[in-house]
């Protein structure tokens, strides 16, 4: 354990989001790898927009997600998909959903 005298405190925050009348919710910090996500959806349909990249992950439950128009399709735990920046993607959940989204 060090007591430098001269040690200049860092601070680390984590920032919390609420969307859809709180039935979407995150944390976000940063990692080693840059901005992350570790959210929360309840059962409902959402569209989200994105000004970055994006990599969800889905950690429990399940999603079906169509990217800027395209058909519907269904990602369970452990399966993830990538959005580009500048565009849209519809999500459906017919129960509650927990997720990580990575953001380039």
């Amino acid at each position: 354990m060090s007591n430098e005298i001269n040690a200049i405190p860092t601070v680390e925050t984590v920032s919390h989001h609420v969307y859809f009348e709180g039935k979407v919710q995150s944390l976000g910090m940063e990692t080693a790898t840059g901005k992350a996500t570790l959210g929360v959806m309840k059962k409902g349909n959402y569209t989200f927009s994105t000004s970055t990249a994006e990599k969800m992950l889905v950690i429990e439950g399940s999603m079906e997600v169509a990217i800027s128009g395209t058909d519907f399709k269904k990602y369970q735990a452990q399966d993830s998909f990538d959005v580009e920046a500048g565009s849209s993607f519809e999500v459906k959940c017919d129960a509650d959903v927990a997720y990580i989204c990575y953001y380039a």
